[in-house]
Parts: structure tokens; C-alpha cells; sequence
């Protein structure tokens, strides 16, 4: 398959992940959003790696790391959304304001 296949394919995930962060308003949802993203990064690294076909597997590399800190912060986002949800009974972005001062 050509490059520009995988850039196109990785651009409208993306696009699809930025437009999922900026009008949802449910917190699991922008998470799912962010993993879009990140998917869309994932899927840049390995299309640039198989077109420069380095024996390291950099892009590979990189991908497996970026795979492993999304995996952590779903974790770590998903705990959050759990403690918000259990004291505010609402997992809806606009309803919280317990961040602020």
C-alpha cells in the first residue's frame, strides 16, 4: 500500500479524535477521543518506518512506548472518572467544577 494511503487514513482518525475532544462532553468519551489520537500518531510512526525501512524498528519502538503510555493513562483516567463519578453522580465535563478554586 502507498504512504499517502496510511497518512490519509491517520489524518481523518485524527480529525475524527479532535472533533470527538471538542464536542463531547462526557469524560469516558474524551478519553476515547484522545486514544483516536493516539492511534492516528501510532499508525504515522509505523507507515514513516516501513518507508525509510531502518533494521532498528524505531517506528515500531516508538509505537509499543506510545502504546504503553496510553494504556497507563486510560488507567489512570478511567480511576479519576470512577472517584468523579461516585461524588458528583455525573460524568458530564460541564457539571464538574472541582478543579476550580
Amino acid at each position: 500500500m502507498l504512504l499517502s494511503q496510511f497518512l490519509i487514513l491517520s489524518a481523518a482518525l485524527f480529525a475524527l479524535g479532535i472533533y470527538g475532544l471538542l464536542v463531547r462532553r462526557n469524560i469516558v468519551l474524551i478519553l476515547l477521543s484522545v486514544e483516536l489520537m493516539l492511534n492516528a500518531v501510532n499508525i504515522n510512526l509505523i507507515a514513516f518506518e516501513s518507508v525509510i525501512r531502518s533494521s532498528d524498528g524505531v517506528g515500531q519502538v516508538f509505537a509499543i512506548f506510545v502504546i504503553t503510555v496510553a494504556a497507563a493513562e486510560v488507567g489512570i483516567g478511567l480511576a479519576i472518572v470512577l472517584m468523579i463519578f461516585r461524588n458528583r453522580k455525573s460524568a458530564n465535563v460541564d457539571d464538574l467544577s472541582l478543579l476550580r478554586w
